[in-house]
């Protein structure tokens, strides 16, 4: 009986809380009420290095710094900072042994997403000249 009970309240309340949400007719707070603001986009001073660094392990490693992929997206962090830096000289502390089962070693691996960077950068220089020319 109290089982039965329960259920009937559980469920009674259930039902009431759509009823409620409806009977708000659309007078709440929307955004830029004082209501939740989210944004659609990182802001424009956003990097986003961890896109060069998807391939690498987010698990940590007893014994080591951080996690391969953290060390990957520092160092490309590192690397954008330093363009007088070549990809081989911005990867120089990584391990140049290979691991069975992976594509590469941590080295190459990095060489290559600092050169996917550098040329990156060098396309979106490109584009902010072209459309500078065209707005003159």
């Amino acid at each position: 009986m109290f089982k039965a009970k329960f259920v009937f309240i559980i469920a009674a309340i259930a039902l009431m809380v759509p009823a409620m949400a409806f009977a708000n007719n659309g007078q709440g707070k929307g955004p830029g009420e004082n209501g939740p603001q989210y944004e659609t986009a990182p802001p424009p001073q956003a990097k986003a290095y961890g896109k060069y660094c998807q391939g690498e392990s987010k698990k940590h490693v007893k014994g080591e710094k951080g996690t391969a992929f953290s060390r990957c997206v520092t160092t490309m962090a590192h690397a954008a900072n330093h363009d007088n830096q070549s990809p081989r000289e911005a990867c120089k502390g990584k391990s140049k042994k290979h691991v069975k089962g992976e594509k590469g070693t941590e080295f190459s691996r990095c060489v290559t997403s600092v050169a996917k960077l550098r040329h990156d950068e060098r396309q979106k220089e490109r584009e902010e000249k072209e459309q500078e020319q065209q707005q003159v």
